[in-house]
């Protein structure tokens, strides 16, 4: 079943309104009262890696909807993300957040690869990509607010 174009639109907002608490909280980082900047770094650090999970989520309905010969490493893949969000909020906070980045880069290319990109349709892939980027610039501007 194909998504509408007003479908195709909500996904585009609801992906872009997603991004608020990563850039907020990023700014907050930077220019929030002491106390604040602390708490908008665990903020980002949390919603991140809950974010990161649902990506594996988004894997795992692809398998269970777009029939293929064999689902089983679309399926394992789907776990990654949150085996890997899970530990990184376990590790200090500079470390996490840099195992947290390297989820999303290496989702953001799994989406891009052959299989990864089997049964999502282009637009899709297009939103992914740009998400991608800005989610990962926002990592990058926590990680140097916390080395500053």
């Amino acid at each position: 079943m194909l998504l509408t174009v007003s479908d195709r639109q909500l996904a585009w907002g609801l992906g872009l309104a997603g991004l608020l608490p990563f850039i907020g909280s990023s700014v907050a980082a930077w220019l929030a009262s002491s106390i604040w900047q602390v708490s908008a770094i665990y903020a980002f650090s949390y919603y991140s890696a809950v974010i990161l999970s649902f990506l594996g989520g988004v894997h795992w309905g692809s398998a269970l909807q777009v029939p293929r010969a064999d689902n089983t490493r679309r399926l394992l893949l789907a776990m990654v993300p949150s085996l890997i969000a899970w530990p990184a909020l376990l590790f200090n906070t500079v470390t996490g957040l840099w195992v947290l980045l390297a989820g999303f880069l290496l989702m953001g290319g799994y989406d891009l690869s052959r299989e990864g990109r089997e049964g999502f349709p282009t637009w899709y892939l297009t939103l992914r990509s740009v998400l991608t980027v800005i989610v990962a610039v926002c990592h990058l501007a926590v990680l140097w607010r916390l080395m500053a």
